[in-house]
């Protein structure tokens, strides 16, 4: 029994090591997926990304808002929706808040920083 088994691991083991051989041998290579889609032309400098994360978040709880208000106004009956979204909104803005905090504090331990 236990043979059995050994010997089937071992097939096994063969057969994935014939596997990795083959991958390693094939002629075009896997190209990064950084160079695929429109970030590739350009790449995107921090206070663009924080821009653009600041934007996204006020647009989540704008939406949010309109639709709670459209549930409170009887224009909806989407109360589960209208909750996601605030709840989706909040949590967007803690995390850019927690964002901002560790950049905050980046920016101190770099101020500390003997010359």
């Amino acid at each position: 029994m236990a043979n059995e088994i050994a010997g089937l691991i071992k097939a096994d083991l063969a057969s994935l090591a014939n596997a990795a051989a083959d991958l390693a041998h094939q002629a075009a290579p896997v190209a990064p997926a950084a160079q695929f889609g429109p970030a590739a032309a350009q790449p995107a400098s921090f206070a663009q990304s924080m821009q653009d994360a600041v934007a996204g978040v006020n647009a989540a709880d704008q939406a949010a808002g309109a639709a709670m208000a459209d549930v409170d106004a009887g224009r909806s009956n989407d109360l589960v929706g209208a909750m996601l979204a605030s709840q989706e909104a909040s949590l967007s803005f803690s995390m850019l808040m927690q964002v901002r905090n560790k950049v905050m504090g980046a920016v101190d331990e770099l101020i500390k920083l003997p010359l």
